[in-house]
């Protein structure tokens, strides 16, 4: 275990050395590219700036309104049919939009429940298997400049479900 720990704390630098070493062997200005993917990758950030603002803003609107609350109350009936916990169904949601603003909510689950309980073996699991569709969507498709999205809000949806649907069964076996 000792060596993959050695290993992994090399591999980053191992990449770095290969980048350069390869636009050297290109004979590449490995300087001026690195700055021009800088100054690049700043003008997407500045892009989509106000796209990440605002949904962390509507996020912490619906978190801090109880409206997220509210439709928990409203889900939770059905929830039970598929042993959905209410508790968890505002992380779910959240989950869509903002995985930061999931993680708060997974850690207060983990401090009612517990990490080991149903629900907290629940919540890591769809942590891992569920994607913030939303802001993955309107961050990237932005950054392209994607205007027609086609397909990939109901697929990203399905494979959500998929992963929702897996983390209950593999919570339940773990029961």
């Amino acid at each position: 275990m000792d060596y993959l720990i050695r290993i992994s704390g090399m591999i980053l630098p191992m990449v770095i050395v290969g980048v350069v070493a390869a636009g050297l062997w290109k004979k590449q200005d490995v300087y001026t590219l690195f700055i021009k993917g800088a100054e690049d990758g700043m003008r997407t950030v500045a892009g989509i700036l106000p796209t990440l603002v605002g949904l962390m803003v509507a996020v912490g609107i619906l978190r801090a309104s109880g409206f997220l609350d509210f439709l928990a109350a409203v889900i939770a009936p059905f929830g039970k049919i598929i042993c959905l916990p209410g508790e968890v169904v505002p992380f779910l949601l959240v989950k869509m939009f903002s995985s930061s603003a999931a993680t708060g909510l997974a850690l207060d689950l983990f401090a009612s429940y517990g990490t080991d309980s149903y629900i907290g073996t629940l919540v890591s699991l769809a942590m891992a298997s569920t994607e913030t569709i939303f802001y993955t969507m309107s961050v990237y498709f932005l950054a392209v400049n994607v205007s027609k999205s086609r397909y990939t809000l109901l697929g990203a949806l399905l494979a959500t479900f998929a992963g929702i649907g897996a983390s209950v069964w593999i919570a339940l076996a773990m029961q």
